[in-house]
């Protein structure tokens, strides 16, 4: 009954929904904190919106509340939250961040979106690989790092500390490069059948 409910109002605020947006709100908040150079107020939201990414997907499937909106609110969320914390991240002195690996992430982004957008106008499934979802893990991680260690003064910052941040940044621009042509070699792939 409720599967139905929710399939009759395909755009319906449900509970996943309201959590998607409440991550919106929440990535605002680091967006704020991080040039303002609240860097440890800016961990803690980073957190609370990269774990309601796992809650409000869990909850959609788990209870059938899966909806057109958050369909297209989910992934907007991530993107926002990513890409968004990579650029303010990029302007601040000692993140380990460059301007040039905002751009790849959020160049990446842009590019997967076309490319799904066009291929399911052709009715072909392009549904997000393991690399993908590996690769939002490994850029949080990053983010995480890079904070953590803005957050640490110079005299109390350690090796392990910058070392990590550096591993696990590049970690992230490797594989957003990595995801993102295994997307261009699949779209490429799809484009060259012949249509039924």
């Amino acid at each position: 009954m409720e599967a139905n409910k929710q399939e009759a109002n395909p755009f319906a605020l449900n509970l996943p929904n309201q959590i998607t947006i409440t991550r919106l709100v929440v990535s605002i908040l680091v967006f704020v904190c991080i040039p303002m150079g609240y860097f440890i107020a800016a961990l803690v939201f980073f957190l609370i919106a990269a774990g309601t990414d796992w809650a409000d997907g869990y909850i959609a499937r788990k209870y059938q509340l899966v909806t057109k909106l958050g369909r297209i609110l989910d992934p907007f969320a991530d993107k926002i939250l990513i890409c968004g914390a990579f650029i303010f991240l990029g302007a601040e002195q000692g993140s380990q961040i460059a301007a040039w690996m905002a751009v790849v992430v959020v160049g990446r982004e842009l590019l997967v979106t076309v490319l799904r957008s066009f291929m399911e106008e052709q009715g072909v499934d392009f549904s997000a690989q393991m690399a993908g979802k590996l690769k939002m893990v490994f850029q949080c991680v990053a983010v995480v790092a890079s904070l953590a260690l803005l957050a640490t003064s110079a005299d109390e910052r350690t090796d392990w500390l910058l070392y990590l941040t550096i591993i696990s940044v590049w970690t992230a621009i490797v594989s957003t490069i990595y995801s993102g042509a295994g997307y261009i070699i699949i779209a490429a792939r799809l484009l060259r059948q012949p249509k039924p």
